[in-house]
């Protein structure tokens, strides 16, 4: 990476539309908004947002990138898995030498400070993140293509548990590596008690067919979405996404049973959104169809 000094460059006022093929803007996520782009070089600018920015390069082939965020100019070959951090409140500019192909992950600041607050009973106020022009991170990476790959095929109500559990480790990563004051993220060692544990898996089982939150499934024993998260793997073995889809699926095989019970209704009634979508879980749990497990 070369830095330069500052200058101002002609620029083009960014649309927030210029470009987009995908956004999760309308789908109900939490606390963070996933945009998907693809443009011809160009050179754009972009407002303070209020939102902290995260960038992923998709493009397919390398291209030079020219990037003035706040007062600091940054120059360099941007390739596919790259990382870029523009933090909520500064302004930027970049000017591409080759077709363009990015994610923009925006994160809300309150989510952040939430989620430092929680893990490290910290002084939320003090965090920030650090600005970052070209950043190679796997673990950041991984969590992005997997909201990528919901921004794409994900929906109902099992896909927004997941969507939560992907925005937490999003944003423990990012205050992990890149937040200006270094968090020591100290885990319990154990996992929920026992009677907490029945609390939550009797509400499941009590509400298998309708959305599940991981917000109220840790309102429910009065800790934080992170811990709980931890807590609860530590207990049984996997995330609350997993175990609440096992549950579901463990009911359809039970509905299964009864033939005046088409295939659609029992997904409905087990919390999925479609007979494809419970078809897609059954099939990686047994190995057939919900049609072909019932015959």
């Amino acid at each position: 990476m070369k830095t330069v000094s500052s200058t101002k460059p002609v620029t083009i006022t960014h649309s927030s539309e210029e470009g987009l093929i995908n956004s999760s803007q309308d789908l109900g996520w939490e606390y963070i908004v996933f945009n998907e782009y693809q443009l011809a070089p160009t050179q754009i600018s972009y407002p303070a947002f209020p939102q902290h920015n995260l960038y992923l390069c998709l493009a397919n082939r390398p291209y030079r990138i020219h990037h003035l965020m706040g007062k600091q100019r940054y120059v360099g070959i941007y390739s596919r898995g790259d990382i870029g951090i523009t933090p909520a409140g500064i302004a930027s500019i970049y000017r591409t030498e080759g077709n363009d192909h990015f994610l923009q992950i925006q994160i809300e600041q309150q989510f952040l400070h939430q989620v430092a607050q929680e893990t490290d009973e910290i002084d939320a106020s003090s965090v920030e993140l650090i600005p970052k022009f070209r950043e190679r991170n796997p673990q950041i990476e991984q969590i992005i293509m997997m909201l990528y790959s919901e921004l794409h095929q994900g929906s109902g109500w099992g896909s927004k548990l997941y969507i939560e559990s992907l925005s937490n480790a999003l944003a423990v990563n990012l205050l992990r590596g890149y937040s200006v004051k270094k968090t020591n993220f100290n885990l319990h060692s154990v996992g929920l008690s026992d009677s907490k544990l029945l609390l939550v898996t009797d509400y499941i089982n009590d509400n298998i067919g309708t959305e599940i939150k991981i917000s109220d499934l840790a309102a429910l024993v009065g800790i934080s979405q992170f811990h709980f998260s931890r807590l609860f793997k530590k207990s049984v073995g996997m995330s609350p996404h997993k175990y609440v889809i096992k549950q579901r699926l463990e009911r359809a095989k039970s509905l299964l049973k009864n033939p005046e019970l088409s295939v659609t209704d029992i997904a409905l009634l087990c919390g999925f959104n479609s007979h494809s979508h419970l078809g897609k879980y059954f099939r990686q749990l047994t190995g057939f169809t919900p049609k072909q497990y019932r015959n």
